[in-house]
Protein backbone atom coordinates (compact mmCIF):
# COMPACT_ATOMS: atom_id res chain seq x y z
CA UNK A 1 0.00 0.00 0.00
CA UNK A 2 1.35 3.41 -0.75
CA UNK A 3 -0.05 7.25 -1.04
CA UNK A 4 0.22 9.31 -4.07
CA UNK A 5 -0.12 12.79 -3.67
CA UNK A 6 -2.16 15.11 -6.01
CA UNK A 7 -2.77 18.56 -5.51
CA UNK A 8 -6.79 19.84 -6.12
CA UNK A 9 -7.73 23.81 -6.45
CA UNK A 10 -10.52 24.67 -5.04
CA UNK A 11 -12.74 27.80 -3.70
CA UNK A 12 -10.46 28.78 -1.54
CA UNK A 13 -7.05 28.20 -2.99
CA UNK A 14 -4.82 25.16 -3.16
CA UNK A 15 -5.98 21.78 -1.13
CA UNK A 16 -3.66 18.40 -1.06
CA UNK A 17 -5.42 14.88 -0.97
CA UNK A 18 -3.82 11.53 -1.09
CA UNK A 19 -4.91 8.93 -3.28
CA UNK A 20 -3.86 5.49 -2.00
CA UNK A 21 -2.42 2.68 -3.82
CA UNK A 22 -3.31 -0.80 -2.87
CA UNK A 23 -2.31 -4.12 -4.06
CA UNK A 24 -5.06 -7.06 -4.26
CA UNK A 25 -3.22 -10.31 -3.93
CA UNK A 26 -1.12 -12.09 -5.09
CA UNK A 27 -1.64 -14.00 -2.25
CA UNK A 28 -3.93 -17.11 -3.02
CA UNK A 29 -7.04 -16.30 -0.30
CA UNK A 30 -7.30 -12.82 -2.17
CA UNK A 31 -8.72 -13.79 -5.16
CA UNK A 32 -9.11 -16.99 -7.67
CA UNK A 33 -5.80 -17.99 -7.39
CA UNK A 34 -2.11 -15.50 -7.78
CA UNK A 35 -4.13 -12.69 -9.41
CA UNK A 36 -2.39 -9.48 -8.20
CA UNK A 37 -5.33 -6.19 -9.03
CA UNK A 38 -3.24 -2.47 -8.86
CA UNK A 39 -6.19 -0.41 -7.53
CA UNK A 40 -5.72 3.66 -7.19
CA UNK A 41 -7.86 4.32 -4.27
CA UNK A 42 -9.97 7.67 -3.33
CA UNK A 43 -11.01 6.77 -0.06
CA UNK A 44 -13.05 3.94 -0.64
CA UNK A 45 -14.01 4.81 -4.63
CA UNK A 46 -11.76 2.96 -7.51
CA UNK A 47 -10.22 5.09 -9.57
CA UNK A 48 -7.49 2.81 -11.81
CA UNK A 49 -7.63 -0.66 -11.50
CA UNK A 50 -5.08 -3.02 -13.44
CA UNK A 51 -4.96 -6.42 -13.45
CA UNK A 52 -1.14 -7.55 -13.10
CA UNK A 53 -0.89 -11.20 -14.92
CA UNK A 54 2.10 -14.36 -14.93
CA UNK A 55 2.66 -15.20 -11.62
CA UNK A 56 1.67 -18.88 -13.24
CA UNK A 57 2.92 -18.41 -16.28
CA UNK A 58 4.52 -21.70 -17.05
CA UNK A 59 5.77 -21.72 -20.97
CA UNK A 60 2.87 -24.03 -21.94
CA UNK A 61 3.34 -22.80 -25.32
CA UNK A 62 6.85 -23.06 -25.71
CA UNK A 63 6.58 -26.73 -24.61
CA UNK A 64 4.30 -27.59 -26.91
CA UNK A 65 7.04 -27.13 -29.36
CA UNK A 66 9.46 -30.00 -27.81
CA UNK A 67 6.60 -32.35 -27.35
CA UNK A 68 4.62 -34.48 -29.92
CA UNK A 69 1.36 -34.78 -30.86
CA UNK A 70 0.26 -37.37 -28.28
CA UNK A 71 2.38 -35.33 -25.83
CA UNK A 72 0.61 -31.89 -26.21
CA UNK A 73 -2.82 -32.97 -25.02
CA UNK A 74 -0.88 -33.95 -21.20
CA UNK A 75 -0.13 -29.85 -21.30
CA UNK A 76 -2.76 -28.45 -22.92
CA UNK A 77 -5.35 -30.60 -20.44
CA UNK A 78 -4.10 -28.26 -17.44
CA UNK A 79 -4.26 -24.38 -18.17
CA UNK A 80 -8.29 -24.52 -16.94
CA UNK A 81 -8.33 -27.36 -14.22
CA UNK A 82 -12.13 -26.74 -14.50
CA UNK A 83 -12.12 -27.25 -17.70
CA UNK A 84 -9.84 -30.33 -18.16
CA UNK A 85 -11.67 -32.02 -20.94
CA UNK A 86 -12.80 -29.43 -23.10
CA UNK A 87 -8.74 -28.41 -23.10
CA UNK A 88 -7.59 -31.50 -24.32
CA UNK A 89 -10.66 -31.94 -27.60
CA UNK A 90 -9.17 -28.39 -28.68
CA UNK A 91 -5.95 -29.56 -29.28
CA UNK A 92 -7.11 -32.96 -30.73
CA UNK A 93 -9.65 -30.96 -32.98
CA UNK A 94 -6.98 -29.07 -34.39
CA UNK A 95 -4.55 -31.83 -35.20
CA UNK A 96 -7.28 -33.85 -36.61
CA UNK A 97 -8.00 -30.55 -38.93
CA UNK A 98 -4.20 -30.55 -40.03
CA UNK A 99 -4.44 -34.64 -40.43
CA UNK A 100 -7.92 -34.50 -42.59
CA UNK A 101 -9.26 -37.16 -39.90
CA UNK A 102 -12.56 -38.42 -40.04
CA UNK A 103 -13.45 -39.45 -36.19
CA UNK A 104 -15.73 -42.58 -35.43
CA UNK A 105 -19.17 -41.48 -34.83
CA UNK A 106 -19.32 -42.98 -31.67
CA UNK A 107 -16.72 -41.09 -30.21
CA UNK A 108 -18.07 -37.46 -31.62
CA UNK A 109 -21.59 -37.94 -29.45
CA UNK A 110 -19.12 -39.54 -26.48
CA UNK A 111 -17.09 -36.53 -27.18
CA UNK A 112 -19.98 -33.87 -26.87
CA UNK A 113 -21.47 -36.21 -24.14
CA UNK A 114 -18.69 -35.65 -21.73
CA UNK A 115 -18.04 -32.03 -22.75
CA UNK A 116 -21.61 -30.91 -21.50
CA UNK A 117 -20.55 -32.53 -17.97
CA UNK A 118 -17.41 -31.23 -17.78
CA UNK A 119 -19.28 -27.77 -18.44
CA UNK A 120 -21.82 -28.55 -15.93
CA UNK A 121 -18.97 -28.92 -13.14
CA UNK A 122 -17.00 -26.38 -13.99
CA UNK A 123 -20.23 -23.91 -14.17
CA UNK A 124 -20.95 -25.96 -10.46
CA UNK A 125 -18.02 -24.62 -9.50
CA UNK A 126 -18.64 -20.88 -9.27
CA UNK A 127 -22.13 -21.27 -8.45
CA UNK A 128 -20.85 -22.65 -5.41
CA UNK A 129 -17.68 -20.35 -4.88
CA UNK A 130 -19.66 -16.80 -5.73
CA UNK A 131 -21.71 -16.93 -2.93
CA UNK A 132 -19.41 -17.86 -0.72
CA UNK A 133 -16.98 -14.34 -2.05
CA UNK A 134 -20.26 -12.20 -0.99
CA UNK A 135 -21.05 -13.88 2.78
CA UNK A 136 -23.17 -17.12 2.27
CA UNK A 137 -21.54 -20.32 2.53
CA UNK A 138 -24.64 -22.65 2.40
CA UNK A 139 -24.46 -22.99 -1.45
CA UNK A 140 -20.36 -24.20 -1.98
CA UNK A 141 -21.46 -27.43 -0.03
CA UNK A 142 -24.76 -27.86 -2.19
CA UNK A 143 -22.10 -27.01 -5.55
CA UNK A 144 -19.54 -29.54 -4.11
CA UNK A 145 -22.55 -32.66 -3.96
CA UNK A 146 -23.81 -32.03 -7.14
CA UNK A 147 -19.99 -31.75 -8.10
CA UNK A 148 -18.76 -35.43 -6.12
CA UNK A 149 -21.58 -37.02 -7.87
CA UNK A 150 -20.87 -35.94 -11.76
CA UNK A 151 -16.36 -36.14 -10.71
CA UNK A 152 -17.47 -39.86 -10.01
CA UNK A 153 -18.86 -40.57 -13.36
CA UNK A 154 -16.14 -38.63 -15.16
CA UNK A 155 -13.88 -40.85 -12.82
CA UNK A 156 -15.08 -44.00 -13.68
CA UNK A 157 -14.99 -43.14 -17.71
CA UNK A 158 -11.52 -41.83 -17.56
CA UNK A 159 -9.70 -42.80 -14.57
CA UNK A 160 -9.05 -38.85 -13.50
CA UNK A 161 -10.72 -36.29 -11.50
CA UNK A 162 -9.79 -33.44 -12.75
CA UNK A 163 -7.20 -33.90 -15.65
CA UNK A 164 -9.29 -36.86 -17.84
CA UNK A 165 -6.52 -37.06 -20.36
CA UNK A 166 -9.17 -39.30 -22.13
CA UNK A 167 -9.48 -37.87 -25.59
CA UNK A 168 -6.50 -38.77 -28.34
CA UNK A 169 -6.03 -38.18 -31.68
CA UNK A 170 -8.74 -39.66 -33.74
CA UNK A 171 -10.90 -39.89 -30.61
CA UNK A 172 -10.96 -41.25 -27.39
CA UNK A 173 -8.20 -43.44 -25.27
CA UNK A 174 -11.41 -46.51 -25.06
CA UNK A 175 -14.68 -46.99 -25.05
CA UNK A 176 -17.26 -46.61 -22.07
CA UNK A 177 -17.52 -48.99 -19.33
CA UNK A 178 -20.33 -51.87 -19.59
CA UNK A 179 -23.23 -50.02 -17.56
CA UNK A 180 -21.61 -47.11 -17.32
CA UNK A 181 -24.63 -44.79 -19.75
CA UNK A 182 -27.04 -45.94 -17.48
CA UNK A 183 -25.10 -45.05 -14.17
CA UNK A 184 -24.69 -41.66 -16.14
CA UNK A 185 -28.29 -40.81 -17.15
CA UNK A 186 -29.32 -41.43 -13.03
CA UNK A 187 -26.40 -39.14 -11.73
CA UNK A 188 -27.57 -36.44 -14.75
CA UNK A 189 -31.41 -36.91 -12.97
CA UNK A 190 -30.38 -36.42 -9.59
CA UNK A 191 -28.02 -33.46 -10.20
CA UNK A 192 -31.36 -32.00 -12.22
CA UNK A 193 -33.72 -32.72 -9.32
CA UNK A 194 -31.47 -30.56 -6.65
CA UNK A 195 -30.75 -27.68 -8.99
CA UNK A 196 -33.96 -25.51 -7.75
CA UNK A 197 -31.89 -24.85 -4.78
CA UNK A 198 -29.96 -22.44 -6.32
CA UNK A 199 -33.59 -20.36 -7.40
CA UNK A 200 -34.13 -20.60 -3.93
CA UNK A 201 -31.30 -20.64 -1.83
CA UNK A 202 -29.17 -17.99 -3.89
CA UNK A 203 -31.42 -16.05 -6.58
CA UNK A 204 -33.80 -15.63 -4.04
CA UNK A 205 -32.08 -14.48 -1.55
CA UNK A 206 -32.64 -10.64 -1.37
CA UNK A 207 -29.22 -9.53 -0.14
CA UNK A 208 -27.42 -11.48 -3.05
CA UNK A 209 -29.39 -9.69 -5.41
CA UNK A 210 -28.55 -6.47 -3.77
CA UNK A 211 -25.01 -7.31 -3.82
CA UNK A 212 -25.47 -8.06 -7.55
CA UNK A 213 -28.07 -6.53 -9.06
CA UNK A 214 -26.99 -3.10 -11.11
CA UNK A 215 -23.43 -3.63 -9.96
CA UNK A 216 -20.65 -4.37 -12.61
CA UNK A 217 -22.41 -2.93 -15.39
CA UNK A 218 -20.65 -4.60 -18.62
CA UNK A 219 -21.51 -2.69 -22.09
CA UNK A 220 -22.03 -4.97 -25.29
CA UNK A 221 -19.33 -2.65 -26.75
CA UNK A 222 -16.99 -3.08 -24.38
CA UNK A 223 -17.04 -7.28 -24.41
CA UNK A 224 -16.26 -6.70 -28.22
CA UNK A 225 -13.33 -4.51 -27.68
CA UNK A 226 -11.91 -6.80 -25.42
CA UNK A 227 -12.79 -10.27 -26.93
CA UNK A 228 -14.67 -11.63 -23.65
CA UNK A 229 -16.41 -14.30 -24.70
CA UNK A 230 -18.87 -16.97 -22.91
CA UNK A 231 -21.28 -16.45 -20.38
CA UNK A 232 -19.85 -13.17 -19.31
CA UNK A 233 -20.14 -11.78 -22.99
CA UNK A 234 -23.90 -13.52 -23.46
CA UNK A 235 -25.21 -11.71 -19.83
CA UNK A 236 -24.03 -8.08 -22.10
CA UNK A 237 -26.96 -9.42 -24.61
CA UNK A 238 -23.88 -10.94 -27.32
CA UNK A 239 -25.57 -13.38 -27.96
CA UNK A 240 -22.72 -15.51 -29.78
CA UNK A 241 -22.30 -19.33 -29.26
CA UNK A 242 -19.98 -21.59 -31.58
CA UNK A 243 -21.98 -24.80 -30.48
CA UNK A 244 -24.80 -23.11 -32.29
CA UNK A 245 -23.35 -20.54 -34.33
CA UNK A 246 -20.38 -22.52 -35.92
CA UNK A 247 -21.27 -26.42 -34.62
CA UNK A 248 -18.40 -28.84 -34.16
CA UNK A 249 -19.00 -32.49 -32.42
CA UNK A 250 -22.40 -33.42 -32.57
CA UNK A 251 -23.62 -30.02 -32.15
CA UNK A 252 -25.12 -29.53 -35.37
CA UNK A 253 -27.76 -32.72 -34.29
CA UNK A 254 -28.44 -30.87 -31.28
CA UNK A 255 -30.11 -27.49 -31.99
CA UNK A 256 -33.52 -28.06 -30.85
CA UNK A 257 -31.92 -29.28 -27.42
CA UNK A 258 -29.26 -26.57 -27.05
CA UNK A 259 -30.64 -23.15 -25.37
CA UNK A 260 -27.82 -20.41 -25.41
CA UNK A 261 -28.56 -18.53 -22.18
CA UNK A 262 -28.71 -14.69 -22.89
CA UNK A 263 -29.10 -11.75 -20.35
CA UNK A 264 -29.30 -7.89 -21.59
CA UNK A 265 -28.29 -6.61 -17.97
CA UNK A 266 -25.16 -6.70 -18.09
CA UNK A 267 -24.66 -7.11 -14.49
CA UNK A 268 -23.34 -9.46 -11.64
CA UNK A 269 -26.81 -11.31 -11.29
CA UNK A 270 -27.35 -11.40 -14.95
CA UNK A 271 -23.94 -13.51 -15.08
CA UNK A 272 -24.67 -15.61 -12.44
CA UNK A 273 -28.35 -16.61 -13.97
CA UNK A 274 -26.37 -17.25 -17.40
CA UNK A 275 -24.20 -19.76 -15.90
CA UNK A 276 -27.01 -21.47 -13.98
CA UNK A 277 -29.32 -21.91 -17.59
CA UNK A 278 -26.10 -23.41 -18.80
CA UNK A 279 -25.87 -26.24 -15.90
CA UNK A 280 -29.87 -26.87 -16.48
CA UNK A 281 -29.05 -26.65 -20.39
CA UNK A 282 -25.95 -28.68 -20.14
CA UNK A 283 -27.42 -31.37 -18.45
CA UNK A 284 -30.28 -31.18 -21.36
CA UNK A 285 -27.91 -31.81 -23.99
CA UNK A 286 -26.03 -34.63 -22.21
CA UNK A 287 -29.00 -36.73 -21.72
CA UNK A 288 -29.49 -36.07 -25.70
CA UNK A 289 -26.53 -37.37 -26.10
CA UNK A 290 -27.20 -40.93 -24.16
CA UNK A 291 -30.39 -41.13 -25.76
CA UNK A 292 -28.40 -40.69 -29.43
CA UNK A 293 -25.38 -43.45 -28.04
CA UNK A 294 -28.71 -45.89 -27.08
CA UNK A 295 -29.47 -45.88 -30.85
CA UNK A 296 -25.94 -46.47 -32.23
CA UNK A 297 -24.45 -49.86 -32.59
CA UNK A 298 -21.27 -50.80 -30.97
CA UNK A 299 -18.19 -49.47 -32.85
CA UNK A 300 -14.95 -47.82 -32.80
CA UNK A 301 -14.20 -45.01 -30.87
CA UNK A 302 -10.73 -44.08 -31.96
CA UNK A 303 -8.49 -44.25 -35.36
CA UNK A 304 -5.31 -46.82 -36.08
CA UNK A 305 -2.36 -43.87 -35.82
CA UNK A 306 1.24 -44.75 -37.04
CA UNK A 307 3.93 -45.01 -34.41
CA UNK A 308 5.26 -41.36 -35.03
CA UNK A 309 2.07 -39.30 -36.19
CA UNK A 310 3.37 -36.35 -38.05
CA UNK A 311 0.88 -33.50 -39.15
CA UNK A 312 1.38 -32.14 -43.14
CA UNK A 313 2.93 -28.80 -43.22
CA UNK A 314 0.26 -26.02 -42.99
CA UNK A 315 -1.54 -23.91 -40.55
CA UNK A 316 -5.12 -24.04 -38.81
CA UNK A 317 -7.05 -22.78 -36.56
CA UNK A 318 -9.69 -24.81 -34.13
CA UNK A 319 -12.17 -23.18 -31.80
CA UNK A 320 -14.08 -24.88 -29.43
CA UNK A 321 -17.02 -23.03 -26.60
CA UNK A 322 -14.72 -23.90 -23.64
CA UNK A 323 -17.44 -23.46 -20.53
CA UNK A 324 -15.59 -19.95 -19.63
CA UNK A 325 -15.81 -19.10 -23.46
CA UNK A 326 -13.97 -19.02 -26.70
CA UNK A 327 -10.69 -21.52 -26.56
CA UNK A 328 -8.75 -20.94 -30.02
CA UNK A 329 -5.72 -23.48 -30.83
CA UNK A 330 -3.41 -21.92 -33.66
CA UNK A 331 -1.02 -24.91 -35.37
CA UNK A 332 1.66 -24.93 -37.34
CA UNK A 333 3.29 -27.79 -38.88
CA UNK A 334 6.51 -28.10 -40.95
CA UNK A 335 5.67 -31.70 -41.71
CA UNK A 336 7.01 -32.78 -38.09
CA UNK A 337 6.33 -34.99 -35.13
CA UNK A 338 6.18 -31.93 -32.76
CA UNK A 339 3.75 -28.38 -33.49
CA UNK A 340 6.53 -25.37 -35.10
CA UNK A 341 4.19 -23.30 -33.24
CA UNK A 342 0.50 -23.81 -31.09
CA UNK A 343 -1.10 -20.73 -30.13
CA UNK A 344 -3.33 -20.89 -27.87
CA UNK A 345 -6.34 -18.29 -27.21
CA UNK A 346 -7.72 -18.97 -24.05
CA UNK A 347 -11.47 -17.44 -22.40
CA UNK A 348 -10.19 -15.94 -19.07
CA UNK A 349 -7.40 -13.94 -20.51
CA UNK A 350 -9.45 -11.84 -22.85
CA UNK A 351 -12.54 -12.08 -19.53
CA UNK A 352 -10.07 -10.80 -16.42
CA UNK A 353 -8.93 -7.47 -18.55
CA UNK A 354 -12.42 -6.31 -18.85
CA UNK A 355 -11.62 -5.01 -15.11
CA UNK A 356 -9.96 -2.13 -16.29
CA UNK A 357 -12.85 -0.56 -17.27
CA UNK A 358 -15.76 -2.22 -15.19
CA UNK A 359 -13.92 -1.82 -11.40
CA UNK A 360 -13.19 2.10 -11.93
CA UNK A 361 -16.14 4.01 -10.52
CA UNK A 362 -16.64 1.71 -8.21
CA UNK A 363 -16.83 0.81 -4.50
CA UNK A 364 -14.14 -1.32 -2.75
CA UNK A 365 -17.29 -3.30 -1.28
CA UNK A 366 -18.19 -4.34 -4.71
CA UNK A 367 -14.90 -5.03 -6.29
CA UNK A 368 -14.92 -9.09 -4.93
CA UNK A 369 -18.54 -8.90 -6.12
CA UNK A 370 -17.40 -7.72 -9.49
CA UNK A 371 -14.30 -9.71 -9.77
CA UNK A 372 -15.97 -13.09 -8.99
CA UNK A 373 -18.67 -12.50 -11.53
CA UNK A 374 -16.28 -12.72 -14.44
CA UNK A 375 -15.55 -16.47 -14.00
CA UNK A 376 -12.27 -16.87 -14.69
CA UNK A 377 -9.44 -19.39 -13.87
CA UNK A 378 -5.49 -17.88 -13.26
CA UNK A 379 -3.73 -20.76 -14.90
CA UNK A 380 -5.73 -20.21 -18.53
CA UNK A 381 -4.89 -16.50 -18.14
CA UNK A 382 -1.15 -16.91 -17.32
CA UNK A 383 -0.92 -20.10 -19.75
Amino acid sequence: MSPRTQTTVGVGGAAESTDMVLNIGPQHPSTHGVLRLRLVLDGERILQAEPVIGYMHRGAEKLFEARDYRQIIMLANRHDWLSAFSNELGVALAVERMLGMEVPERAVWLRTLLAELNRALNHLMFLGSYPLELGGITPVFHAFREREELQAVMEEVSGGRMHYMFNRVGGLKEDVPAGWTTRARGTIASVRSRLDVYDRLVLGNEIFRGRTRGVGVLAPETVHAYGASGPVARASGVDFDLRRDEPYLAYGELQDTLKVAVRQEGDCLARFECLLEQVHNALDLADACLDRLADLPPGPVNQRLPKVLKAPEGHTYAWTENPLGINGYYLVSTGEKTPYRLKLRSASYNNVQVLTELLPGTLVADMVAILGSMFFVVGDIDK
